[in-house]
């Protein structure tokens, strides 16, 4: 009797341990539903521009020149074209750009697309944004012989970027 007792109070146990494993009878399979999702967006042409400073230093009557960075960033693809202002001194031009002293005297200096500033810096051709930073030299001089009252002279010229 002992040994019916046993295996009574055993088997329950068995039987649980083998479902457990997965040797009982087939679980009953979970029912699916599926659907699709269209998932979009549509990119818009963009452009982003930064500058640094043209900082010609100290004037002294001699031929002075500098450089200054743009840096464009457009969305791949896009076309754009990047220019320059006149400035803000009156009857500046983008051939004839000036800076402004006290009294409104005016230091004239040019900018140029090139190192051998040869040609004047108004507005580039249009060129495709590929999605990186396109980074463009500007090259500034001040022409020689201009002998203006000590003192600090400043414009300020906009790049713009047309897309």
């Amino acid at each position: 009797m002992n040994l019916k007792k046993t295996i009574k109070s055993a088997l329950p146990a068995a039987i649980l341990g083998v479902l457990a494993l997965g040797l009982g009878p087939a679980a009953i399979a979970a029912a699916t539903a599926t659907a699709s999702m269209t998932v979009s967006a549509t990119v818009q042409a963009t452009c982003i521009v930064s500058t640094t400073p043209l900082a010609f230093g100290t004037y002294t009557g001699l031929v002075l020149p500098a450089t200054s960075t743009i840096t464009v960033q457009c969305t791949n693809t896009t076309p754009y074209t990047l220019g320059l202002s006149a400035g803000g001194a009156t009857g500046a031009t983008v051939t004839n750009r000036s800076m402004t002293g006290p009294g409104s005297v005016k230091l004239n200096y040019g900018l140029y697309t090139d190192s051998g500033h040869a040609t004047n810096f108004a507005t580039l051709a249009s060129v495709n944004g590929t999605g990186l930073p396109v980074v463009t030299t500007v090259y500034g001089q001040v022409a020689a012989s201009q002998y203006v009252a000590p003192n600090d002279y400043t414009d300020t010229i906009t790049a713009t970027v047309s897309y």
